[in-house]
């Protein structure tokens, strides 16, 4: 994208703009009254269609379209264009004896590829069989002053596709189809979970606690209050505060922040769906997700067996539950019954000589735990499975499992390696959830920067009393990552994070 590679043709277009004033025409104007979609006048046309001379010589109702001229090719006295808007392209002839000489030397002159045009016509079939719009009338709906990439091949460098996502929507149809269907899965969701009794809400983006989740904040600065704020890591503490305030079923989609590493999995601003149900557990929560998959799957692409980055993945429910002890049994050789204290299971991982991410040392049992299933045991997990049962210090939220009391009521769903899902059984003790928090607190002292924070308002609400209740947490660029086989959530984020630009004030 740099400026000394378009700055002639820059220039030029200026100078074209100039010249569009002075002949009195507004290159500029408010609005434009189209008839068709591109790709619905196409269909239009397929019903059936006359040779261009018939359509030339007969004045019939014309139809009218609008959009970005994408392509132009000039033969003398008649011209072919690409006309593109957001559902596809369609070709546009414009024939000098059709819209005069004076019109066609406009067009010639004075439109550029990228230029916004409104065109009215008569649909007709070419020699070659390609539907087209014979062009009668025409009109500039916005000059463009920069071209577009090089038509052929597009946007390369992937950074680049990433900070001009403008150009990569226009120039590759896939990109914009994978963004249409980002949309409707979102649509598809939210209509299931309407349906369903679930009320959609609004909560605080900023808090003065960083609670909800256990992950690093971003800190704020709010003026007004002369107090630090925390971006919120979850909504989660606020959805249940509206449980406790008799909305039964609630949902977010929510923009969450969580400032920890980038990498192809992660990404510190991303979409979160959360929903909360009183009267659910985590088992009612798993059957609830499998119909929901198994929904919104169908839906976007006929089937429930997707190939995902070439491996045959089924959606086919019931899934498989296993708990994380028995994965780690299986995939570590460690069984974490035997080790309660993060003394003893930090020994057990170093004789077997298994190297977690981070810090080992400044790790509490719960985080410690975590880092070694990651390690071992969600790797190698590719068809859907719920992994169930984790260990109480890695579930400061949730309930705790009444059989086996040092673990909680939690599923993850797993899909080709990555946690899809997140979900408990809620914590609706108040005298628990204070002891936990305390623990957090005790941890987050230690050194443990992702451990959470004592939330006084939040044990207020709670003591004011909750009934059972299962909630859910989703990344929606994450799993739509997943299921178009995206190498990385910046393929399914539209503006995604960059490091600014050196030269860029």
């Amino acid at each position: 994208m740099a400026e000394n590679t378009t700055s002639q043709e820059f220039s030029d277009r200026l100078k074209k703009l100039e010249d569009i004033r002075k002949q009195g025409v507004n290159p500029y104007p408010e609005r434009y009254e189209r008839t068709h979609k591109a790709v619905d006048a196409v269909k239009l046309g397929e019903k059936g269609l006359r040779a261009m001379d018939a359509v030339i010589a007969e004045n019939k109702n014309d139809i009218k379209l609008c959009g970005r001229l994408v392509a132009f090719r000039s033969h003398g006295k008649i011209s072919f264009g690409n006309l593109q808007d957001v559902s596809g392209q369609i070709q546009i002839c414009i024939a000098q004896n059709v819209i005069g000489d004076e019109n066609y030397d406009f067009f010639s002159k004075k439109i550029d590829i990228a230029d916004f045009i409104g065109v009215s016509g008569e649909l007709f079939l070419t020699r070659t069989n390609q539907i087209t719009l014979m062009v009668k009338e025409f009109i500039l709906l916005g000059k463009t002053l920069r071209p577009l990439p090089e038509k052929w091949h597009g946007l390369q460098d992937t950074e680049t596709k990433y900070r001009y996502r403008y150009l990569d929507t226009v120039m590759d149809r896939n990109v914009m189809d994978r963004f249409l269907m980002r949309t409707k899965l979102i649509s598809l969701i939210r209509e299931y979970m309407n349906d369903r009794e679930f009320i959609e809400v609004e909560t605080p983006v900023l808090s003065a606690k960083a609670s909800g989740a256990i992950a690093k904040p971003f800190v704020t600065h709010h003026n007004a209050f002369d107090k630090d704020f925390f971006l919120r890591i979850a909504p989660e503490t606020y959805l249940k505060r509206l449980i406790v305030g008799g909305f039964e079923r609630v949902y977010e989609f929510a923009r969450c922040f969580r400032n920890e590493g980038i990498d192809p999995s992660h990404h510190q601003e991303f979409t979160m769906l959360e929903y909360y149900a009183a009267y659910f557990n985590y088992e009612d929560n798993m059957k609830f997700t499998e119909n929901l998959f198994e929904h919104f799957i169908k839906e976007l692409f006929g089937t429930l067996k997707l190939n995902i980055y070439g491996t045959d993945i089924d959606f086919t429910p019931p899934w498989p539950r296993k708990t994380m002890r028995e994965l780690i049994i299986e995939h570590a050789g460690i069984d974490i019954e035997e080790f309660h204290s993060a003394e003893k299971l930090r020994k057990a991982i170093t004789d077997k000589k298994i190297k977690i991410d981070g810090d080992i040392k400044a790790l509490g049992y719960g985080n410690m735990v975590d880092a070694l299933y990651k390690k071992t045991a969600r790797q190698k997990l590719i068809q859907p499975i719920f992994v169930t049962s984790h260990p109480i210090e890695l579930s400061p939220l949730a309930r705790q499992n009444d059989a086996k009391p040092h673990t909680t009521d939690r599923f993850q769903l797993v899909v080709n390696t990555w946690e899809v899902v997140n979900a408990y059984s809620e914590l609706v003790d108040p005298v628990d959830q204070r002891a936990r928090l305390t623990e957090q607190a005790n941890l987050k002292s230690k050194g443990d920067v992702e451990a959470m924070e004592m939330d006084e308002d939040y044990l207020l609400a709670m003591e004011h009393g909750m009934p059972p209740i299962s909630g859910w947490g989703m990344g929606i660029d994450r799993i739509f990552a997943l299921l178009t086989s995206q190498e990385n959530l910046k393929d399914v984020i539209l503006f995604p994070l960059m490091r600014p630009e050196e030269n860029n004030e």
